[in-house]
């Protein structure tokens, strides 16, 4: 089931992107991103209220347990990591192809199984070493597509920008697994519905404060905003891809470097809508670079089973 829930996620996590990029086409990026967190803010807000004030939800699935600071803490590092990997994920996909964002969001797992060897002291093997091989070859390849279009991924930042937002997603599905796991099994043992409520509401906070701050003042000066309605759907689809997610990590014999694996198979979604939708450019060598990141993808999960 958890792996079938990881699928689910995976597609649903493909639409999200392909949405994003179209509610960040000409718009500013500050409050787009603001507007998702409010949006999924709102949508599980009555779920923590619920909980919290009656036993209507008691033992089910949506249920938001009450806890201290002690745990409360732990959900707040998640909301900065993933509000991260969210500023510099949200300004590279405005100025970037989505053929060229997604098949380098999709080399996360290597980066988690690279965390995995650091943090964890795990050792590869050897058909995930050659998953990692591969990914690092599709890179280099990436960036040779990239030329075509005018993107030197030596200098240019947004290209920059996308590699930190893939590093502080990978820090993010290494940080579940820890959020995740039991206390028995080193962790700390915090509910699935408890972890994404509450980085929602932080990170609505957050960005709230960055909006008032830096986009406000300025925002005469920057690109300038525009409500569009893929913007609902951003949130939407976000939503839905993250409590599958969270579901699946919570089933028993689940495995984050597998689930993490699959998720990236998102890129399939976006590129095709990206070709199809976007009309981007230099779609034969993409596909290539496209197949080796899949490819890479399969022996990791041969090498992860």
């Amino acid at each position: 089931m958890w792996l079938l829930m990881a699928f689910v996620s995976a597609t649903l996590l493909g639409f999200y992107d392909v949405f994003k990029k179209k509610a960040l086409s000409g718009n500013a990026v500050l409050p787009v991103l603001f507007l998702n967190t409010l949006i999924c803010s709102l949508l599980f807000l009555p779920f923590i209220v619920i909980s919290a004030t009656s036993s209507v939800l008691d033992e089910s699935s949506f249920y938001v347990p009450i806890c201290g600071w002690e745990f409360h803490k732990y959900v707040v590092l998640k909301s900065v990591i993933v509000l991260l990997s969210w500023l510099f994920g949200y300004f590279a996909m405005k100025h970037l192809p989505l053929t060229i964002v997604g098949p380098i969001n999709a080399t996360r797992p290597v980066m988690v199984l690279l965390g995995a060897i650091l943090v964890f002291g795990e050792s590869l093997n050897v058909y995930q070493w050659i998953g990692v091989i591969l990914a690092i070859v599709s890179f280099f390849m990436l960036s040779r597509s990239g030329k075509k279009e005018g993107l030197d991924f030596g200098h240019n930042k947004w290209i920059f920008f996308l590699v930190l937002a893939a590093l502080f997603g990978a820090v993010s599905g290494l940080y579940d697994k820890y959020l995740m796991a039991s206390p028995d099994n080193g962790g700390v043992g915090l509910s699935r519905m408890f972890v994404q409520s509450w980085y929602n509401l932080y990170q609505c906070v957050m960005m709230g404060c960055m909006l008032i701050l830096i986009w406000w003042p300025l925002r005469h000066r920057t690109t300038s905003f525009h409500w569009h309605w893929s913007i609902i759907f951003i949130s939407i689809f976000l939503s839905a891809a993250d409590f599958i997610y969270f579901y699946s990590l919570s089933l028993p014999d689940s495995m984050i470097s597998i689930v993490s694996m699959i998720r990236r198979g998102s890129v399939i979604v976006s590129f095709f809508f990206g070709a199809l939708f976007f009309h981007e450019k230099n779609l034969k060598g993409k596909v290539v670079d496209l197949f080796l990141v899949l490819l890479g993808m399969i022996f990791l999960y041969i090498g992860s089973r």
